[in-house]
C-alpha cells in the first residue's frame, strides 16, 4: 500500500494554487473583475476612513488650541457685587498650583469702522503683561508691536478685520459703542478713534475678524466701568483636569464668584463635532463592508468555477483543510493587500493634505475649506495611532470573515458530484 503523506497547514502548494487563482485567464475574467473591485473598495474605504478621522482629529485639536489659546479655561464672574477687588482676586488665583495666568478683562461690543467699511467686534480690555502671556496673540503679530501697549491708547486688531477695513498698523480705527455718555437727551453712542499698534493673525477666522484688544484702563474708561472688570480669564496648565481646578479657583477667589469652564462655553460646538465624527465613521465603514461582501461573491463564483479542480485535488489526496486554506488565502490576500495599500495612501494624503487642498483649489478655481465656514485658515490633519490601528484591524477582520463561508463551501464540495457533470 502507498503511505499517505500529511502535508503541513499552509504548505507551498496551497500558496501556489491561491496565487494561480488570483491571476485570471480569459474565461475567468469576470471573477477577476469582482476581485479587483473588492480590492479597490477595501483600499478606498480604509484610505478614506483614515483621512476623514485624521481631518476630524486635526480640526478638533486646532479649534481647541485656538479657542483655549485666546479664551480662559475658566471664566470667573462676580456674584452679589462688582469685581472692584479684581487685582487681589487675580493675584490669589495666580498663586494656585497649575494656574499659569489669571487675566482680568473688560469685554464690550462695538462697531469698528474705517472710511471704507465697518464690522461688529468684541473689544477686550486687557493688561499688557497678560496679553504678552497669550502666546496665540504675542507670537502671531504680523504688523506693528505690542511694546508699550499699556502706555498709550493704541489697539491690536486681527488680520482679517484689518483686511476688511483696509487698514494697517499705524492707521486709525474708529470704535462706536452703543452705551456712551448719559445726557438729558438720553444715552449717546461713544465714538472714539484709536491708533492700530499691532495686527495679529491667530489662524481662526472668527477671532481674526471679531476681536480688538485695548489697554485695560482705557477699556474701563471707554465702557464706563469706573474701577471694576467684566471677568477674570483663568488659564491652566492642563485643560483636561478642569474639574480639579474649579474647586481650587472657588476657594482661592475669596469672594462669591460664578465659574464657567471651557467645556460649558463650547459644549454644543464640540458635541456636534463628536457626533459628526461618529456618524462619518459608521458611514465610511459601510464602504469596507460592501467591499468585503464583494470578496464573498467573488469567491463563491470562483468555487463554482473551480469545482472540477477541487474534485481532482481531493481525489489526489488533498484534505478538506487544504482546500479551505487555498480559498482562505485567495480571499484574504485581496483584503490584506487592499488594507495595506489603503493605509499607505491614507498616510501619504494626510501628510500632504494642505498641499493637496491648495492644488485642488487652484485646479477648480474655487475655495475649498473656506475659512469663513470652517473657522481655520488651513486644512489640518492629526493622525491618531489608536484610531488608525482600529481601522486597519477592522478591515483585516472583515476581509478574513468574508472568506470563511466560501472557503468552507469549497472544502465541503463532494468530488463525485463535482465530476459527474464534467
Amino acid at each position: 500500500m502507498t503511505e499517505t503523506v500529511q502535508t503541513a497547514p499552509f504548505a507551498p502548494f496551497e500558496w501556489m494554487l491561491s496565487s494561480r487563482y488570483l491571476r485570471a485567464r480569459r474565461k475567468e475574467g469576470f471573477i477577476s473583475v469582482i476581485a479587483g473591485f473588492s480590492f479597490l473598495g477595501i483600499m478606498l474605504g480604509v484610505a478614506t476612513l483614515i483621512i476623514v478621522m485624521a481631518v476630524m482629529n486635526g480640526f478638533r485639536k486646532e479649534l481647541l488650541d485656538k479657542i483655549l489659546g485666546l479664551n480662559g479655561h475658566i471664566l470667573v464672574q462676580p456674584l452679589e457685587s462688582p469685581l472692584t477687588d479684581w487685582k487681589d482676586v487675580a493675584d490669589r488665583l495666580s498663586q494656585v498650583q497649575g494656574i499659569r495666568l489669571a487675566a482680568p478683562v473688560v469685554d464690550g461690543q462695538a462697531l469698528a469702522s474705517s472710511p471704507w467699511n465697518a464690522s461688529g467686534v468684541l473689544v477686550r480690555g486687557i493688561r499688557s503683561d497678560d496679553l504678552n502671556n497669550l502666546t496665540s496673540i504675542a507670537k502671531n503679530i504680523k504688523q506693528g508691536s505690542l511694546e508699550g501697549f499699556d502706555d498709550g491708547q493704541g489697539v491690536a486688531i486681527g488680520r482679517r478685520l484689518a483686511d476688511q477695513l483696509s487698514l494697517h498698523a499705524g492707521d486709525s480705527i474708529t470704535l462706536v459703542a452703543p452705551k456712551g455718555a448719559v445726557t438729558p437727551m438720553g444715552t449717546t453712542p461713544r465714538i472714539k478713534p484709536y491708533k492700530i499698534v499691532a495686527v495679529f493673525e491667530i489662524g481662526m477666522s472668527e477671532y481674526d475678524l471679531g476681536f480688538v484688544f485695548m489697554p485695560l484702563a482705557e477699556a474701563q474708561a471707554y465702557f464706563n466701568r469706573s474701577n471694576d472688570v467684566t471677568s477674570i480669564e483663568v488659564f491652566t496648565t492642563n485643560p483636561d483636569r478642569i474639574l480639579q481646578f474649579r474647586q481650587a479657583v472657588t476657594e482661592a477667589a475669596g469672594r462669591p464668584v460664578f465659574l464657567v469652564d471651557w467645556r460649558q462655553r463650547n459644549s454644543t460646538f464640540f458635541n456636534a463635532l463628536q457626533v459628526e465624527r461618529n456618524v462619518m465613521f459608521l458611514i465610511l465603514t459601510m464602504i469596507v463592508l460592501v467591499a468585503a461582501l464583494n470578496i464573498v461573491s467573488g469567491l463563491i463564483m470562483l468555487v463554482k468555477d473551480k469545482g472540477s479542480d477541487i474534485a481532482i485535488l481531493r481525489t489526489m489526496g488533498a484534505s478538506q483543510g487544504s482546500i479551505m486554506r487555498i480559498f482562505l488565502i485567495t480571499g484574504a490576500s485581496i483584503g490584506v493587500v487592499g488594507t495595506l495599500v489603503g493605509f499607505l495612501v491614507g498616510l501619504v494624503i494626510c501628510l500632504n493634505i494642505e498641499s493637496i487642498r491648495q492644488f485642488l483649489s487652484w485646479l477648480t478655481s474655487t475655495e475649498i475649506f473656506s475659512p469663513e465656514l470652517y473657522f481655520l485658515s488651513k486644512l489640518p490633519a492629526e493622525i491618531d495611532v489608536g484610531e488608525t490601528s482600529a481601522v486597519v484591524i477592522m478591515a483585516l477582520t472583515l476581509s478574513f470573515l468574508a472568506t470563511l463561508y466560501p472557503s468552507w463551501r469549497a472544502a465541503r464540495l463532494d468530488p463525485v458530484e463535482a465530476l459527474r457533470y464534467e
